[in-house]
C-alpha cells in the first residue's frame, strides 16, 4: 500500500471501510500480564524510557477509569485495562527508530506476546476510535484512548493542552492540523461520555482519589 495515500476524509469523520470490531468479551481463561511482566515486554521491544514514563501515566488514569466504572456496576476487567494502557506505545520505539504504525504494529505485538484480543484492542485502536463510542460494548480501548490523550509526555494535562502541544509538534500542514483537530474533537467527547457514565468531571479529575483539581 501506498503509504503516501491519506485516507478519505467526509464531513469531519475520518471514513473506515471496515466494520466495527466485536465487543471487547473478558475469557478469564487468557493471560493478563501485570505490571512486572509488562515491564519485561518493554525491555524486549527496547522501549525507550520517556515512553516507558509515558506509559504509567496513561495506566495510572486508565485504571481510575476502570476501577470507577466497576464500582459503579459497569462489566469492567480493571487489569485487562490497566495492561492494555501499560502495552499501549510497545511499538513506539521501534517506529520512531524504523517507521510504521505504533499502533497497529503494537497490537499485533501484543496478541503475539499475550494471545488476548481484550489486551490487544485498546493498542491497536489507542489513537482514533473510528467506530460509534459505546461504552458497554469497548470500554477497555476507550479508557486507553481517553488515558493516552490527558497525558503530555509523563505528566497529567488537559485535553486542550495535550493537542496544542501535538498540533505545536506534528502539525506541519493542513491536513495533518485537520486529523489532530479531529481526533481532538472526538477526545472531548469521549471525556463528555464518561464523565457522565462514571459520575465525576474527569477534566477536573486528580484520577488518584477522585478529587477534583
Amino acid at each position: 500500500m501506498n503509504s503516501n495515500v491519506k485516507p478519505e476524509i467526509v464531513g469531519e469523520i475520518p471514513v473506515c471501510p471496515l466494520p466495527a470490531p466485536p465487543p471487547v468479551i473478558i475469557d478469564p481463561t487468557l493471560p493478563v500480564p501485570d505490571d512486572r511482566e509488562c515491564a519485561t515486554y518493554w525491555e524486549r521491544y527496547k522501549m525507550l524510557d520517556n515512553v516507558a514514563e509515558h506509559s504509567r501515566e496513561v495506566a495510572r488514569v486508565a485504571t481510575f477509569v476502570a476501577e470507577r466504572g466497576k464500582a459503579l456496576g459497569l462489566n469492567v476487567d480493571v487489569a485487562t485495562v490497566r495492561a492494555s494502557a501499560l502495552l499501549h506505545d510497545i511499538a513506539k520505539t521501534y517506529t520512531i527508530r524504523h517507521g510504521g504504525n505504533h499502533s497497529q504494529l503494537g497490537g499485533a505485538w501484543t496478541m503475539d506476546i499475550t494471545g488476548n484480543p481484550a489486551i490487544a484492542v485498546g493498542i491497536t485502536h489507542h489513537v482514533y476510535w473510528h467506530f460509534a463510542m459505546d461504552i458497554d460494548k469497548y470500554f477497555t480501548p476507550l479508557a486507553v484512548i481517553y488515558a493516552d490523550k490527558r497525558v503530555r509526555h509523563n505528566r497529567l494535562v488537559s485535553i486542550e493542552t495535550r493537542f496544542k502541544d501535538l498540533t505545536s509538534r506534528y502539525g506541519i500542514n493542513d491536513y495533518i492540523r485537520r486529523r489532530i483537530e479531529i481526533t481532538r474533537t472526538q477526545s472531548v467527547d469521549l471525556e463528555n461520555l464518561l464523565s457522565d457514565t462514571l459520575e465525576v468531571n474527569l477534566n477536573e479529575c486528580d484520577f488518584d482519589s477522585g478529587r477534583l483539581v
